[in-house]
């Protein structure tokens, strides 16, 4: 999830009250610019974000955790987030908020070190940061922002070795994935990407999925250089697009959008390339599985030169590797 904020700063450093830097302090610049610095590893944190939870069970830092957002409750990614950890299966972890709403006091009254949240809430920042809560504010607008993120995580949590060999494997499976499809020398495939929201609405050059669908050795119909675009179907038709590419939609299918009268003559409708990314949780973006979603794009357009990438086997080796011993659960 892509947002943003324009609230300017009065301060570009926030730490504990009354604290020193000593041997075990830690020290990070969150996305708005603000210097975060913390006596010790948190190990009481409030995530209010799903993406960045997902990030600190890749850490393996989930018993760090004593406060998540109220949407792993009620979206999609619940069955995964219950199989991670028995509290959020059994629903005892408390959800003080999410991205549009913060309680406050329940936030307070958790007594946490730190607490992860949207950038752009800057009015429940401030109130956080008054009663003395170092707070990380997240904003995501590229594939390196989302290294940013774990890099920063994992000094927060004291797990930075562990962080930075999960960016390590998923740049590796990135370059290895562009050397097999010869990304310099393929004819690059055009991609429309469909947004749940309806076949008009897209995402333009400066969005995290224009970089994936590169990261693919392909290149985003839409040429409009904002995130999330909203087109008329005439633009449609002009950009011709080879593949028509869904983000995950539980009420549409490949086959409904194939069967739209008003698109009939576009390439991706007359050879039958229309597909649907796999489920949130497995094709987040905005995470360290954001690879998934590039081998599936790369699949799509080059058959011939992915023949050998499974993605059943991709999907179980990137879980093991991301969630450990638990990610093997995932896989089943």
């Amino acid at each position: 999830m892509l947002l943003s904020f324009s609230s300017a700063f009065t301060s570009c450093r926030q730490s504990v009250p009354n604290s020193t830097k000593s041997s075990s302090s830690v020290n990070v610049t969150d996305f708005r610019g603000v210097e975060i610095t913390l006596p010790n590893p948190a190990k009481r944190i409030v995530c209010l974000i799903e993406s960045a939870l997902s990030g600190i069970y890749m850490l393996q830092a989930e018993n760090q955790i004593i406060g998540i957002s109220s949407g792993v409750y009620n979206e999609s990614t619940f069955a995964q987030y219950a199989v991670l950890d028995e509290r959020i299966k059994n629903k005892t972890l408390p959800a003080p908020g999410n991205w549009d709403f913060v309680n406050i006091e329940s936030i307070v009254a958790l007594r946490p070190d730190l607490v992860i949240i949207w950038a752009s809430q800057t009015e429940s920042i401030e109130s956080i940061e008054k009663h003395g809560i170092p707070v990380y504010g997240v904003f995501l607008k590229s594939v390196n922002d989302v290294y940013k993120e774990i890099h920063d995580f994992g000094i927060l949590t004291g797990r930075s070795q562990r962080a930075d060999s999960l960016t390590n494997y998923t740049r590796n499976e990135i370059n290895q994935l562009r050397s097999t499809i010869n990304i310099e020398e393929i004819e690059k495939k055009n991609i429309y990407f469909m947004w749940t929201q309806g076949l008009l609405e897209t995402a333009g050059t400066t969005s995290t999925v224009n970089e994936l669908i590169e990261l693919a050795g392909a290149k985003n119909s839409c040429t409009t250089s904002q995130e999330h675009v909203v087109i008329n179907k005439e633009r449609l038709l002009d950009w011709n697009p080879d593949i028509i590419v869904m983000w995950y939609n539980p009420l549409k299918s490949p086959e409904d959008i194939a069967k739209l009268s008003e698109i009939q003559h576009i390439n991706a409708i007359k050879f039958n390339q229309v597909y649907e990314l796999p489920s949130v949780f497995l094709c987040d973006l905005w995470t360290l599985k954001f690879p998934y979603a590039v081998k599936q794009l790369a699949k799509w357009c080059y058959p011939a030169s992915t023949e050998g990438l499974n993605m059943n086997t991709e999907k179980q080796k990137m879980l093991v590797k991301l969630y450990g011993e638990k990610g093997e659960k995932l896989t089943k």
